[in-house]
């Protein structure tokens, strides 16, 4: 059975990453409602004439069709689906954040509709300079959820559902425990019951509750991810910059 008959057409696709290939093409990183984390081969891409250089830009979708039965498909075509401006300043780290996530954290032709969608979501807050902040928390935790590093929300280690007025330590390789609200954090974070629950919901209470689910998911994250996240790294030296400039 030839290349052409694995044929994927018109697929949205978000962009994460693309790299020069040989003298002319892209390797691609792309993630797709249906089939994804999905490399791709698109072919003469860098040429000055080619129809692709003007769609092939990240935070927006792109409907893209491609064939192959190896791990490296070939681009067949791609047009842009519309939608918002590329994000400027900090909006711009959120979005590169979300995308290095997604490299780091998924597997490849793995397809996960949902979590697709919370990125579509996130990517259309964070270019049209709305506040990203509870979508960028509730990104990132059907993220882990999807990939199966997320710790269930519904019971503790003992089987009981979890409370809201009850505290919980969270750790990433243990179910949550109950405790009390002043007990060692013992590698993990204490958090209490109703932040769990906002957490699951993907609604937040207020901004104290969404700056505890940051450090909720952020202790997921680097577990997972001990080298760091460079996208993270980068906002935060820019940061100490201009602090060190304006002292």
């Amino acid at each position: 059975m030839s290349d052409r008959n694995h044929r994927i057409n018109h697929e949205p696709v978000f962009l994460l990453n693309a790299v020069p290939w040989r003298e002319s093409s892209l390797r691609l990183e792309v993630f797709s409602r249906r089939y994804g984390r999905v490399a791709l081969l698109a072919r003469s891409a860098r040429k000055r004439q080619s129809e692709l250089r003007g769609i092939l830009v990240p935070f927006v979708p792109i409907d893209a069709s491609w064939y192959g039965n190896t791990e490296l498909k070939t681009l067949h075509r791609a047009e842009w689906l519309g939608g918002w401006p590329q994000p400027h300043g900090r909006a711009l780290f959120s979005a590169l954040y979300a995308n290095e996530l997604l490299l780091k954290l998924t597997a490849r032709e793995d397809p996960h509709p949902l979590l697709f969608d919370e990125l579509a979501a996130l990517m259309r807050r964070i270019c049209q300079n709305e506040n990203p902040v509870a979508a960028l928390r509730r990104f990132e935790w059907t993220l882990l959820r999807e990939t199966g590093y997320a710790p269930d929300l519904t019971r503790d280690a003992a089987g009981r559902p979890l409370a809201d007025d009850a505290h919980y330590r969270l750790h990433p390789e243990r179910m949550l425990e109950e405790t009390a609200a002043d007990a060692p954090e013992q590698g993990g974070i204490i958090v209490p019951g109703s932040l769990l629950r906002q957490l699951a919901a993907g609604e937040f209470a207020d901004g104290d509750a969404l700056q505890q689910a940051v450090r909720l998911t952020r202790l997921l994250i680097d577990f997972r991810l001990p080298e760091g996240v460079a996208s993270r790294r980068v906002l935060q030296q820019l940061q100490d910059m201009r602090r060190t400039v304006g002292a």
